[in-house]
């Protein structure tokens, strides 16, 4: 047994050699976690948060004392697998004791403990919270076989898939989001036991103007302080600007390679919101608050494919908009659109976004430098920085699975050698073509009806997927017809307690 086993014997954390044991960690995997170790105990660090993503991309943790969180590498650390039977408001929606769990999956049956383990590789030191470490995990059962439902297991499937084929996974974030300042915050249960309201806000974070530098500037405190972090966690913000509504900002980021992408997805957010609402604010990654003057926010995905051994951007055309592989990866985002579109908008409130003449996509197609068209191309004949973007995406997306069903479909379309439609030349909202799912209801049909996604992500995840969404609709229906919104209403106040504050 290694010292840094025995270690993990001693700390009670999880099983002893558990990683080495089921062969969870590359040899590089295991060099990154005895350099972290040694970090942690070189910077005094107290606590190290372990963070679990879960299924709707919400990051869920535990606090360790620094030698705990040095034996979880090891040892892996229990962690409740009750996370996976949440919905977004919390409540329990599968027959929790049935057998599998309520959802077939026999190792989740009876609330069990999953395992989770810390990847090293995204291990930071958190410049806003005293001698505080922070790293993702990969979930697995007592078994070591790898927890079917964790997104980060679904999208590094899907990159192994991409480099069986030939090919690396380039992406960048574009992501709008809002601050707004807290009145209240926490408003207790009226006396007849009604749901509480959201919390009272107040517009004090401007934008309003767009991309208004004096606007910008009058927010310059919590940018520096948003910009600062960021840098200190090894992500910086390749820019930062003001968007329509109050209080709505854009941040965007260089490219990442796989996985790193959607981590950094994990950090950004993670990071907005608590530098935030240390200072008095709260910043949300709802796609649609109900607020006055408030716009839908969006995530654009852009993204590109690489040549394995020469890391060469295959999308690139000497003569054409988009090379061959290219065009045929953008055929498959178009043929997976309507099923794809539960994972770039897997919340009741995001489907607002879809209109005509709204910045954001509402039917299928593709186009050059066209920012209402679901596909945007970049770049063009000559261009090494030629890529893709997918406008389908709302911010509180799970990065892993939005990721990873763009690979999915884009590798679909490589794979069977499709060709998309012409590209769109003019208006792409009065093109004939195929509209996108309006509604959560109409977009979990495209998905029971879909086959890909079956085969890429498997039956298990994606029966889970749907019974999940069925029930977080069902409660929304519910909802507003106990209570229609008053004529005209956009967004309903059962969105903004479901979804204001948890995103």
């Amino acid at each position: 047994m290694s010292p840094k086993e025995d270690g993990a014997s001693n700390q009670g954390v999880g099983t002893p050699g558990f990683v080495r044991r089921h062969r969870l960690h590359t040899d590089e995997q295991h060099a990154a976690a005895e350099a972290v170790a040694a970090e942690i105990r070189e910077k005094g660090l107290r606590t190290v948060r372990v963070v679990i993503v879960d299924q709707h991309g919400i990051a869920r943790a535990k606090f360790l004392s620094a030698e705990a969180a040095i034996a979880a590498m090891s040892s892996g650390l229990d962690f409740s697998g009750a996370i996976y039977s949440l919905d977004t408001g919390n409540s329990v929606f599968p027959q929790a004791f049935g057998a599998g769990g309520g959802f077939g999956i026999p190792e989740l049956t009876g609330f069990p403990d999953v395992v989770i383990v810390p990847d090293p590789h995204t291990f930071r030191v958190l410049p806003w919270a005293d001698r505080t470490g922070w790293v993702l995990c990969d979930a697995y059962f007592s078994n070591g076989r790898p927890m079917p439902l964790d997104g980060r297991a679904i999208m590094r499937e899907q990159l192994r898939r991409l480099e069986a084929a030939g090919y690396g996974y380039t992406a960048g974030l574009e992501v709008e989001y809002y601050i707004v300042g807290l009145v209240n915050e926490r408003i207790a249960l009226e006396a007849t036991g009604a749901p509480p309201p959201p919390p009272l806000v107040d517009v004090v974070e401007q934008g309003y103007q767009y991309l208004s530098e004096t606007r910008l500037d009058g927010v310059d405190g919590t940018l520096r302080a948003l910009r600062d972090a960021l840098y200190d966690i090894g992500i910086p913000p390749r820019s930062m600007e003001d968007e329509w509504g109050p209080g709505q900002m854009e941040f965007t980021f260089a490219p990442l390679a796989g996985l790193s992408a959607a981590d950094a997805m994990i950090m950004f957010r993670t990071a907005v919101k608590s530098i935030c609402r240390r200072r008095g604010l709260l910043a949300t990654f709802m796609c649609w608050p109900a607020l006055p003057n408030f716009f839908p926010s969006g995530w654009h995905l852009h993204e590109s494919l690489t040549e394995a051994g020469s890391g060469d951007n295959v999308f690139v055309s000497e003569s054409e908009m988009l090379s061959p592989v290219g065009r045929q990866f953008v055929a498959g985002l178009l043929e997976h659109a309507k099923p794809m579109t539960i994972f770039t908008t897997p919340t009741v409130n995001g489907y607002g976004r879809f209109r005509p003449y709204s910045f954001a996509p509402d039917r299928i197609g593709w186009a050059l430098e066209n920012r209402g068209a679901m596909v945007r191309v970049q770049g063009g004949a000559g261009d090494k920085g030629t890529h893709v973007e997918n406008r389908l995406g709302e911010p509180a997306a799970n990065p892993y699975l939005y990721m990873a069903a763009n690979i999915a479909a884009g590798l679909d379309g490589i794979t069977r050698g499709v060709e998309p439609p012409p590209p769109v030349t003019a208006d792409p909202y009065a093109e004939d073509a195929e509209l996108l799912p309006t509604s959560l209801a109409a977009a979990i049909a495209a998905l029971e009806g879909d086959t890909l996604f079956r085969r890429a992500f498997g039956d298990a995840f994606v029966d889970y997927y749907l019974m999940m969404k069925r029930a977080e609709n069902a409660r929304y229906e519910a909802a507003v017809a106990e209570h229609p919104p008053p004529e005209g209403t956009v967004v309903s106040e059962w969105e903004m307690r479901e979804y204001f504050e948890v995103y």
